[in-house]
């Protein structure tokens, strides 16, 4: 069965959201399909479903007229309430993070499960695991879901240049040409979750800013989401400076993987300290992912192990 609705007139881009990512989410809630075909929308599924469905699209509409906006945060209020109105148990999907361009972010090992729900209870996660189990690209995931659902302003992410020490200097370009190798894998998790027109607007305005790490300094940052990438290369006084830019109504989330320290001899690495004496603070969270984790190509996981084995000590 189907339905039509007509969708004339309306701001169709805020209606349905980044990547139709209100859509969606609306599929997966209740199971139909939409089509947009002109100035309508079809949904075809089961005849109750299409039916919630269609009333959850007239509510999206009524507030898109009222507030002039809407965001994912908005229509999942909107499921929630339609679908309790009418006896549905809630079948909004509890474990997606956001909506991206390549479709619904979620997760895909035990370990990615127990991180997606630290970062939903606490206000700063230390997420500490090998390459390949995804530790940047949720984190980046639930800045953007955060920002877009206008719980932040803005997002910051940053690493410590290590490669890079003192020649910096020397390099040819400015600032942004020197540092930009380091950042690159930010870059990169951004452009595969948002629409590289969108991206390239909230990069050029500072929604977004991807900075090295020594440039945070002095900052404090409200109603922000702070992410540190590659964090075991950060030194202890730099992990202190970065948590201590912490603003009101901010979140922050460290990443990084200590058997890959890069920092000079007899320098320690921060996130191995911060582990250490922020264990056991209320609304600081701890997530160790391993290699059953991976979710690169599936030989990711085997060059992994197979590393461990061969440093293991020999008895």
């Amino acid at each position: 069965m189907d339905k039509t609705i007509d969708i004339r007139g309306l701001d169709l881009a805020m209606l349905f959201g980044p990547a139709d990512s209100h859509l969606r989410i609306i599929e997966d809630s209740f199971a139909v399909k939409t089509v947009i075909r002109n100035d309508n929308i079809k949904i075809t599924g089961e005849k109750n479903k299409i039916d919630l469905a269609k009333e959850i699209l007239h509510e999206m509409k009524q507030t898109l007229g009222r507030k002039g906006s809407i965001n994912l945060k908005d229509v999942k209020q909107l499921i929630e309430i339609v679908s309790i109105d009418n006896g549905q148990s809630n079948q909004l999907p509890k474990e997606v993070i956001h909506y991206g361009r390549k479709g619904a972010i979620v997760a895909r090992s035990k370990g990615q499960h127990s991180y997606i729900d630290t970062v939903n209870n606490n206000d700063i996660v230390l997420s500490i695991g090998p390459a390949g189990t995804g530790k940047t690209y949720i984190a980046v995931a639930f800045a953007i879901a955060a920002l877009e659902n206008s719980e932040v302003d803005k997002i910051i992410l940053c690493r410590p240049a290590v490669e890079a020490g003192e020649s910096l200097g020397f390099l040819p370009g400015d600032l942004k040409e020197k540092v930009d190798p380091y950042l690159t894998p930010l870059y990169d998790a951004l452009g595969d979750i948002m629409p590289k027109q969108k991206l390239k607007i909230v990069l050029s305005d500072g929604t977004i800013e991807i900075v090295p790490l020594a440039y945070m300094r002095g900052r404090t940052l409200n109603n922000a989401f702070m992410i540190l990438d590659e964090a075991q290369n950060a030194t202890p006084m730099q992990m202190k400076m970065f948590l201590t830019r912490l603003g009101v109504n901010s979140k922050a989330i460290i990443t990084g993987d200590i058997t890959q320290i890069d920092l000079p001899m007899k320098t320690d690495s921060g996130l191995i300290q911060v582990v250490k004496i922020l264990k056991g603070i209320d609304g600081i969270g701890f997530v160790n992912l391993t290699e059953s984790d991976v979710v690169r190509h599936k030989l990711v996981k085997d060059i992994i192990l197979a590393y461990d084995k061969s440093i293991k000590p020999k008895n």
